[in-house]
């Protein structure tokens, strides 16, 4: 081990092997400290005036916005920020967290690591595709498709805080978010080119296949043109929507059958630019992917007709329609991160659990049909599945739907953020409302819930209702109400049961 002495602008002192190589990217080369709790990332080309500016600000005041307020610990898995500069003699480098174990292979590719990734960074591509997962990964890395969505919250939920914080990535890709699908884990990374609106542009204009089509389109005219896009908030709703399209479906939403030109290039600037159209658009059809054309591993998600993006649920059709049918060449009106991590945290609540142990996918959403299945198996889901319509409190007693609905499963918690519409599953949650308030089980031939905490649990279908104290036990029924809390926002539960 060679030990190299370094001090930050300012005044941290930090000890780096110089042997110890973590690896490189397109800019920087980045070595492992001594400890191997943080690394630094050597800037092949040393940053100019403004890019190091970006970089004094990024681990200085916006360091300071999201990491050093009220809650500012959640954020720290989520990013791999910069947190000290370093200038040795004509050298700059950025120090950085080193990533969590998590997102390294633990197993790598099927038998016994053939493709030797055991103990690389999990870049997001590998979970992107159908034919990466089914062909290559072992099972074990893989995870199921309940925790790819909890991983795109955090994802969705990363990209809101940098939205909030007035930043844009810029270079939003599955190259620069690592993935965790086994424990649903995220982590986004290449912090240090931050886009700031206005104040420091762009370095890069993105990753393919997460470019954005206006920025595709005048990708040729020179900077300080007025007609060039370049990458902005707007762009990475764009690069997002994709992000979670390809790690749920594990295809483009742009890739389909339609060529634009005889000339590659020309066809994937057209493609993904001027001429960019959904695979899944709702009336024209050109675009659709052509199964025949792709290999065996591809499939069936390569195929729309067979694992059509209805399989998402309808709060995540709603959403990518937005992205990529009315807001694909209008920036303005595509569905922002917020809308996004909203979207999937109500998809999580209808989301079921495959009876097929043999699935691959292992859940599945419900299908709003009085015979669910698993669209990506066909495994039918056999008994009564209670469905829970939440309606809330407006005041004066009067409760309005939410839009909003719980699919029960066995051993399934309930939480604050169902009983109230007040209260949001993010960074906010306090202890106490993250602790689950009661669980559903189907025991007898008949599904129960439990009430741990619930004071004003209340079954209200007829009369003023019977009240079920903390520790009672309800049985579920058909068209039944039940009023889990009488405050202000509180939720009322209309209960159907499908497949009876």
């Amino acid at each position: 081990m060679s030990v190299v002495k370094l001090k930050a602008t300012d005044g941290t002192s930090f000890q780096f092997d110089d042997e110890a190589q973590a690896g490189s990217g397109g800019m920087k080369d980045v070595f492992f400290s001594k400890d191997r709790k943080q690394v630094i990332g050597w800037y092949r080309k040393k940053p100019d005036f403004n890019s190091m500016e970006r970089v004094r600000n990024i681990t200085g005041v916006y360091r300071q916005r999201i990491f050093e307020q009220e809650g500012g610990d959640y954020w720290e898995p989520l990013f791999c920020w910069p947190s000290h500069i370093i200038e040795e003699k004509s050298m700059v480098g950025v120090v950085m967290p080193t990533y969590r174990n998590c997102f390294f292979f633990e197993h790598g590719s099927k038998n016994g690591d053939f493709l030797g990734i055991k103990g690389r960074e999990k870049e997001g591509k590998w979970f992107a595709s159908a034919n990466h997962q089914q062909k290559h990964l072992d099972p074990r890395e893989r995870g199921s498709w309940l925790s790819y969505l909890t991983a795109c919250i955090k994802i969705s939920r990363s990209v809101r805080r940098l939205h909030m914080a007035g930043l844009a990535h810029s270079d939003l890709s599955y190259k620069n978010v690592l993935l965790d699908p086994a424990g649903g884990n995220s982590c986004i990374i290449d912090i240090d080119t931050l886009v700031v609106p206005g104040k420091y542009p762009p370095d890069v204009v993105g990753t393919p296949d997460f470019i954005a089509p206006e920025v595709m389109k005048t990708l040729k005219l020179p900077i300080g043109d007025a007609g060039k896009f370049l990458p902005r908030i707007e762009t990475d709703r764009h690069a997002l929507a994709v992000l979670v399209y390809m790690y749920l479906l594990y295809r483009h939403p742009l890739r389909g059958r339609k060529i634009h030109d005889a000339d590659p290039q020309r066809d994937e600037e057209l493609s993904m630019g001027l001429d960019a159209l959904f695979v899944e658009h709702p009336k024209d059809l050109s675009n659709r992917t052509d199964p025949a054309s792709v290999k065996p591993g591809f499939l069936p998600f390569a195929d729309t007709s067979r694992i059509p993006f209805d399989v998402c649920g309808p709060y995540l059709k709603e959403i990518f329609t937005k992205a990529f049918v009315t807001g694909l060449h209008d920036p303005a009106g595509r569905p922002t991160a917020d809308d996004m991590e909203r979207a999937l945290v109500k998809t999580v609540d209808l989301i079921q659990p495959c009876v097929n142990p043999t699935c691959d996918q292992k859940w599945f959403v419900f299908d709003n049909t009085t015979r669910p299945k698993c669209p990506f198996c066909g495994t039918q889901f056999i008994g009564p599945l209670p469905v829970l319509n939440l309606y809330s409190s407006r005041g004066a007693g009067k409760f309005l739907p939410d839009n909003h609905r719980l699919m029960v499963y066995s051993n399934q918690y309930l939480y604050q953020w169902h009983v109230t519409r007040t209260v949001f599953p993010g960074e906010r949650l306090n202890a106490a409302q993250k602790k689950p308030v009661g669980y559903f089980i189907f025991h007898g031939g008949r599904w129960v819930f439990v009430n741990q905490t619930l004071t004003g649990l209340k079954d209200v279908t007829k009369g003023e209702g019977i009240h079920y104290p903390p520790g009672s036990q309800i049985r579920l029924e058909n068209d039944q109400k039940l009023l889990l809390s009488p405050d202000d926002g509180g939720r009322l539960v209309h209960v159907q049961m499908a497949n009876i």
